[in-house]
């Protein structure tokens, strides 16, 4: 297969420190198809990506995410490889993150950067929130991966062309993770290799905002693939309010004091809590049993494909 085949995206915004170094050196491992998506840089971003050989287009709105989503609707290659634009990746990784998808063993491949990373790649907050919405992702999600986050990905065009992104910043990476795992892709991870950023590329992720962004997506991307880790998490949330308020009313209880609404308050948070954790297990059912449907017309839809073939 020719190389000429593999799209390599790059989704960029002012980094015209980087951008020139990481389209030669993915030019030198034999990929000379490479699409730059700018986000209106304010730079000379675009001018060095088109010097070097770089197709360009220029993002219609904001956010990484919608850049994506953009770039995915305008690529008609059958592979797509997708790397930051701020010279972290390692080209030379690209044969890690693209062999499973060209051998037929994966719709979409991640690199996982969290096996090797330079010093300074990761700040401890980076870490720990890595790590946490990594557990949080496998808890909601029943698929328990290194590096949902990672910005070093394969896909091939059945991956790409069955993507419904909505989100517009930097949850798109979590968001293409959770559409695979609904779309039922056979997902694989790779090592690759880390670097910290430039000195003069400055970051445009804020740990926290986006962090937060982050979490509240892959919890809000849960109600309709796993309804009892969503509903779950309510339940217990009315419950344990319910448990604090009744700790105070017995409390005062033994004091002599009566807590007449404060009782209500607590039996309503408490069955209420409970009547969340039923609804989340119903709905799992229908959840369960919709997944179920959807596979064997999949099945069938391949098996005729197959004898058409």
């Amino acid at each position: 297969m020719s190389n000429e085949n593999v799209c390599i995206l790059l989704p960029t915004l002012n980094e015209e420190a980087t951008i020139g170094q990481v389209i030669r050196d993915f030019r030198s491992e034999g990929f000379d198809n490479i699409l730059v998506i700018d986000g209106n840089s304010n730079d000379r971003t675009r001018e060095i990506a088109e010097a070097e050989g770089a197709r360009v287009i220029i993002q219609t709105g904001k956010g990484k995410g919608q850049a994506i989503k953009q770039a995915f609707d305008f690529i008609e290659e059958d592979y797509v490889v997708m790397a930051d634009g701020d010279g972290t990746n390692l080209a030379k990784d690209i044969h890690a993150v693209l062999g499973p998808v060209l051998e037929g063993k994966a719709d979409h491949v991640m690199g996982n950067r969290l096996v090797d990373f330079e010093e300074g790649a990761f700040t401890r907050l980076n870490l720990f929130g890595n790590k946490v919405i990594n557990k949080m992702f496998g808890m909601a999600y029943g698929v328990w991966l290194e590096d949902i986050l990672t910005g070093y990905r394969a896909f091939n065009k059945k991956a790409i062309k069955s993507f419904d992104l909505k989100k517009m910043g930097f949850e798109v990476e979590s968001e293409i993770t959770i559409e695979s795992v609904k779309k039922d892709l056979r997902i694989e991870e790779v090592p690759t290799t880390y670097l910290a950023r430039h000195s003069e590329g400055a970051t445009k992720l804020n740990p926290l905002k986006d962090g937060w962004r982050i979490g509240s997506t892959i919890y809000k991307m849960a109600k309709l693939h796993n309804p009892m880790f969503y509903f779950g998490i309510i339940g217990g949330a009315f419950i344990l309010a319910g448990i604090l308020a009744g700790t105070f009313v017995v409390h005062q209880w033994f004091h002599g004091v009566t807590r007449i609404p404060m009782t209500i308050l607590t039996t309503l948070l408490i069955v209420a809590g409970f009547q969340m954790f039923i609804f989340g297990i119903l709905s799992d059912l229908m959840v369960t049993l919709h997944r179920e449907n959807m596979r064997m017309l999949r099945k069938i839809s391949e098996n005729t494909e197959n004898e058409d073939n």
